[in-house]
């Protein structure tokens, strides 16, 4: 669970890459979005199923493991792109999980001090 999203989603959809798209390939903000949404979905739409077959409250099982904390932060991009997690309910119901753990909510990106609109 953790390497599909460390290896199938997150590289793909970081800011360098879709920066390339852009620059290098003079894609427009359209054709990024798509890329975007293409690559979460499929991700998430693996993600899914694994979480039915083996989750519990969370990812796997009933504890938090490797790939919570590789899965939280792709909530935050899905979200800022606008992707449709209605699709989603098993890892919907494990973000909320996880975001009810003290360390999972410390670590959302808009808490961080180099955050968008954060102070120093």
């Amino acid at each position: 669970m953790a390497l599909i999203v460390a290896c199938d989603i997150h590289p793909i959809n970081n800011l360098r890459v879709l920066s390339a798209l852009r620059s290098d390939l003079a894609a427009s903000e359209a054709m990024v979005q798509k890329w975007i949404a293409r690559w979460i979905e499929e991700g998430f739409t693996a993600l899914e199923t694994m979480v039915a077959e083996h989750g519990g409250t969370f990812c796997f099982g009933d504890r938090p493991t490797i790939a919570d904390c590789c899965l939280i932060p792709q909530f935050y991009n899905a979200r800022r792109f606008g992707i449709d997690l209605n699709a989603f309910p098993r890892l919907v119901a494990t973000e909320v999980q996880c975001l009810g753990l003290d360390a999972f909510h410390r670590a959302r990106p808009e808490l961080q001090p180099d955050a968008d609109g954060a102070s120093a």
